[in-house]
C-alpha cells in the first residue's frame, strides 16, 4: 500500500497545500495513494498521541510513506531516527519530496537518514539558543517580559465578576454575549471558563 502522510502543527494551519502536493507527485509518477493520513498536532508530542504511530504498526514489507518533508514525521533527532528505523526493519519504504529521499535497506538510505534527522535536530537547537538569546538582550536591555499587563487585568476583571458570570450563565446567556458584557474577547472567557473549578 501506499500512504500519504500530511502533519500540521496547530488548528489554525491546513494540510491541504500537503495533500496536494504528495496527490500532484502521485498523478505525475503513476502513484496511487491508498490511505490518507492527515493530523493537526505538535511533533513535540509523543509519538503513540500521534496518528503517525498507529500508521507505523499497519507498515508492511513493500509499503511505501510519502510525505512532503521529513520534518513532517518528527523535530527530534532521536524520534526521526527511531520511525526510520522501524520502517527499515519493517521493510517498507520512506519517501520524502522536499529532500527527494527514498529511505530503503542500502546503506545509502541510512546515511541519507541519519543526515536529515541530524541537520533537523541542529536546526531546532540552533532556534531555541537564538530565542534564549533574544530574551536576555531584551531582558538586560529593561524590557519586561511575560504576559502583558492587560491580560491579566482582563482575567482579574472576570474573577471579580464571577458571580455575576455564574447567574448570565444560569439564566441562559450565551457565551459570547457574556464576553460582550465583560468588555473581553470570548477567547478570553472561554479560557477562564476552562480554568474555573467553578464552571467545570
Amino acid at each position: 500500500m501506499i500512504y500519504g502522510y500530511c502533519r500540521v502543527s496547530t488548528q489554525h494551519q491546513t494540510e491541504e497545500n500537503q495533500h496536494f502536493v504528495i496527490a500532484k507527485f502521485a498523478k505525475y509518477n503513476n502513484l496511487h495513494i491508498d490511505m490518507w493520513v492527515e493530523e493537526k498536532i505538535s511533533s513535540s508530542k509523543k509519538l503513540s498521541e500521534r496518528k503517525l504511530g498507529e500508521l507505523l504498526k499497519q507498515l508492511k514489507s513493500g509499503d511505501i510513506l510519502i510525505t512532503t518533508e521529513i520534518s513532517r514525521l518528527g523535530r527530534s533527532l532521536l524520534e526521526v531516527m527511531g520511525i526510520l528505523q522501524h520502517c527499515l526493519e519493517q521493510e517498507c519504504q520512506v519517501w520524502t519530496l522536499k529532500e527527494n529521499f527514498r529511505l530503503g535497506a542500502d546503506i545509502q538510505s541510512k546515511v541519507l537518514a541519519f543526515a536529515f534527522g541530524l541537520s533537523a535536530e541542529l536546526s531546532k537547537q540552533l532556534l531555541q539558543e537564538r530565542v534564549r538569546e533574544s530574551l536576555a538582550r531584551l531582558k538586560a536591555n529593561g524590557k519586561k517580559l511575560g504576559r502583558p499587563r492587560g491580560a491579566l487585568s482582563k482575567k482579574l476583571k472576570l474573577q471579580r465578576n464571577q458571580k455575576r458570570i455564574q447567574r448570565l450563565i444560569t439564566r441562559g446567556t450565551s457565551k459570547n454575549e457574556i464576553a460582550r458584557i465583560m468588555g473581553v474577547h470570548k477567547s478570553t472567557l472561554y479560557k477562564y471558563l476552562n480554568t474555573t473549578d467553578e464552571f467545570l
